[in-house]
């Protein structure tokens, strides 16, 4: 369905005025928005928005789920760091997690911060708590395991729990030492910090590089990953990394009782740490080091984006923890974007592999902190009309980071005369087919985002779908890049995924596609720089080897891990961490086939989303709602007396009702709500789907449209007759104690520590904290005047224990 005239997206209603429908809506959406820029920036050193557009998102994110609890459940975002490492390389567990930090962006926030800090410790706002503060360096976060004073392994963050083992390549680091001397070196420790290349030498490699006629880097930060992410350890030797140490992990013993004392320490056993570092006991002092820093900023031999505040004392901090993904005795007050002034030539329609048509900025090309940027984003045809941009304007570019930059506003002063409003096309550039907006016919809502609707008859989707396939992180076939893909497409020689381990049935046409492509680009070389080829090998023979090693690599991955082929398959909102958790929860394909076939007819509608968002409101509960509103034995009487019956019989407490009126006013309102959301409920087997850890609802729905359109299912089936599928390995506890990897509740006052202080202690032991009873739940702590969660957790059955009880076991 479509929509002459679109309305605002949902991103321009204020998240206290979204109803219920509204927020799981745009939370769904937000969610794998995020999951998609935290693996460019995490796994691919390739973000593409900026740190102030992505802590945005994130900010909305987690205020949608602050108003909608019931919106946040086990695989939410909000409870996870990074993403996971790649596979090309081991993998090694964090003995203690690898967390973010939180956002500062204003003297406020700053000041918000330190009086958090005071209130949970329950300190006066008057008593001192000191602080350090430092540089934050735009690098690699690493973690370096010494066992007896000796360097054993080096991992990068990953997604927090594991990350990418690189011990070869920093140990070729001259910043990181072999051997850690001087006196307090525990037996074991994990010592953290930053892993960067200093702006000279970026400048130097990156002159190197063109000289070579090899990739150049956009910036310091992109090529210190790059390096650090080799397979050859000599590669990262000949490129000039530097490490600052900072933080640690595990350790079996500590030598100083502060964070500065700490970092005292690591320049004492041979870490190089930053000078810059304060000790202060103050908001304004902390502020007063910031804007001292931001002075010195272009003149810093490395890059950075912000400066680190943390509270000094260890003993506050472990008593102030951790909330979510990071903790709560430290902060990140982030400099503004960077910012320059160009003119925008044209707007460019990029067709992405599910037919979003994306517009790009091309600029006259401008330096923005020390990168030549030519193109920005715009986002979407709103923020176009929003902002009144148009081709010829003069426009302020911003960036911040290893991003690309956005257009903030327009000039309007230096616009050109008779320029005029810019028409976002209507078709799509690549296939003329209609580009069309969805519009959610319950709420009425467009989709922010055009899309062509040509599907697997448009050149730029398929040709995304097969680049998508053999990417990296997917099939990772050597030889098929992205220009490859284009050429053997454009030859009529693949058409979809499963050509692909066809193709050696086409040798001679996939020989001669080769040849010509390579006489048109070493013609156009010489015609550019007037030198005439040099002749290694002959043309043929060069064709004949690098088909000849294609053909290797699409052999060598007839055999692949159930998760990457899951991932490879481009479902919506499946992304690797749902399709690995897909892969070890079904095992084999026939089991996972079953499953999602089962679970087809059985999708929930919009009304069950909606009564899942009201607050209080969990699944236990809705559906008890939807048992009772089936229940003719309930539905007779007045709206008041079947209202009565159906909320009796459902166990809903005050609260429950309460919010529920809340959203519908009228009892007939309600009613006729209820058995929408009954006749919309997901039947067991979608239920088994979601219930799956990290899939959910919303990817288990898209799952459910990938199985039931035909084509999909055929090619799914083509691609099974040309691969071997490997299970996925079994998960392993990264932590040992006695609630790691449950899942606890907390309800009531607690007596012997605040409920935050429990909650920071239960995560620091493995375990996940929840908002909400569901099945899920192992363990509820009910502490005095406990109310609906201890009633939930009696429901249906999960243990219940006190806080004396509690205590006990945490201390065993």
């Amino acid at each position: 369905m479509t929509v002459a005239e679109p309305s605002a997206p949902l991103r321009s209603i204020e998240v206290a005025a979204l109803s219920p429908a509204e927020a799981a809506s745009e939370h769904a959406a937000l969610g794998a928005e995020i999951a998609g820029h935290d693996a460019a920036y995490y796994r691919e050193d390739a973000p593409v928005v900026t740190d102030a557009d992505y802590d945005a998102l994130r900010r909305r994110y987690e205020a949608i789920e602050a108003r909608f609890p019931g919106l946040k459940g086990e695989d939410s975002l909000s409870e996870r760091v990074g993403a996971a490492p790649l596979e090309k390389f081991g993998k090694v567990p964090h003995k203690v997690p690898m967390l973010s930090l939180d956002n500062a962006f204003s003297e406020s926030d700053v000041e918000e911060f330190v009086a958090r800090v005071k209130r949970f410790l329950g300190l006066a706002a008057e008593e001192e708590v000191a602080f350090t503060s430092e540089p934050k360096i735009d690098g690699l976060s690493c973690s370096l395991r010494y066992v007896g004073g000796r360097f054993e392994v080096a991992a990068t963050r990953g997604d927090g729990a594991e990350g990418e083992d690189v011990t070869a390549n920093v140990r070729t680091i001259a910043d990181i030492p072999e051997r850690l001397h001087g006196h307090g070196v525990p037996d074991v420790i994990d010592v953290r910090g930053e892993i960067y290349m200093a702006k000279a030498d970026f400048e130097a490699l990156n002159a190197r590089q063109a000289a070579a006629e090899e990739k150049v880097f956009a910036n310091p930060r992109n090529a210190a990953a790059g390096s650090l992410r080799q397979l050859d350890p000599s590669i990262t030797a000949s490129r000039p990394l530097k490490f600052f140490a900072y933080a640690w992990g595990e350790a079996t013993s500590l030598p100083a009782e502060t964070q500065h004392g700490m970092v005292e320490a690591f320049a004492r056993w041979g870490f190089t740490t930053n000078p810059l570092m304060v000790r202060v006991t103050t908001a304004a002092d902390l502020l007063a080091h910031y804007r001292s820093i931001e002075v010195e900023r272009a003149t810093l031999p490395y890059d950075i984006d912000g400066v680190v505040y943390k509270v000094d004392r260890l003993d506050l901090q472990r008593r102030l923890g951790f909330v979510s993904r990071s903790p709560r005795w430290a902060i990140a007050h982030k400099f503004p974007a960077e910012q320059a002034t160009t003119v925008l030539e044209a707007i460019d329609i990029q067709v992405g592999r599910t037919g979003a048509l994306t517009p790009v900025a091309k600029l006259t090309p401008v330096t923005v902190g020390g990168v030549v940027v030519a193109n920005a984003t715009l986002h979407n045809e709103d923020e176009i009309a929003r902002k009144d941009i148009r081709v010829g304007d003069t426009v302020v570019v911003q960036r911040a980071g290893d991003v690309i930059p956005q257009v903030v506003r327009v000039i309007a002063e230096k616009r050109p005369e008779g320029s005029k409003p810019y028409k976002f096309p209507h078709v799509c550039p690549v296939c003329k087919s209609h580009a069309v907006r969805d519009v959610d016919i319950k709420t009425g809502k467009v989709d922010v985002v055009r899309r062509c609707t040509g599907g697997l008859i448009c050149p730029a989707q398929a040709v995304e779908r097969i680049r998508h396939f053999v990417s990296r992180n997917a099939f990772d076939i050597e030889g098929l890049g992205d220009e490859n893909v284009q050429l053997l497409f454009d030859a009529g020689l693949i058409h979809n995924p499963a050509d692909i381990f066809t193709l050696h049935q086409h040798r001679d046409a996939v020989r001669k596609a080769f040849f010509l492509k390579r006489e048109e680009r070493a013609r156009q070389r010489e015609e550019q720089t007037g030198r005439v080829r040099k002749k290694v090998l002959s043309e043929e023979e060069r064709n004949f080897l690098d088909i000849e090693n294609m053909f290797i690599a699409i052999d060598n991955r007839r055999k692949i891990s159930f998760g990457r082929f899951l991932f490879a398959l481009g479902i919506r909102d499946v992304g690797e961490v749902t399709a690995k958790a897909l892969a070890k929860a079904f095992i084999t394909v026939d089991a996972f086939s079953a499953a999602v076939s089962a679970a087809v007819p059985g999708r929930p509608g919009e009304a069950w989303f909606r009564l899942l968002s009201i607050k209080k409101i969990g699944t236990i509960s809705a559906e008890a709602l939807a048992d009772a509103i089936s229940d003719r034995t309930r539905t007779i009487g007045s709206p008041e007396t079947i209202l009565r019956r159906v909320f009796e019989a459902a166990k809903l407490n005050s609260g429950q009702r309460t919010e529920l009126r809340l959203e519908h006013k009228g009892d007939i309102e309600i009613i006729a709500f209820l058995n929408s959301a009954a006749a919309n409920r997901p039947s067991p087997e979608f239920q088994t789907l979601a219930n799956v850890p990290d899939v959910g609802p919303v990817a288990a729905a898209s799952l459910c449209e990938f199985v039931a359109e035909d084509h999909n299912w055929l090619l799914f089936q083509k691609l099974l007759g040309q691969v071997q599928i490997v299970p996925e390995e079994a998960q392993t506890a990264l932590m040992e104690s006695p609630v790691a990897g449950k899942i606890i509740v907390f309800t009531g006052s607690l007596q012997k520590m605040s409920r935050n202080e429990a909650k920071a202690v239960a995560e620091r032991l493995g375990a996940k904290v929840g908002s909400s009873v569901s099945r899920k739940t192992d363990l509820v702590v009910a502490g005095a005047e406990a109310g609906s969660k201890l009633d939930d957790a009696r429901k249906i059955g999960v243990k219940v224990i006190s806080e004396e009880e509690w205590l006990s076991m945490i201390t065993e």
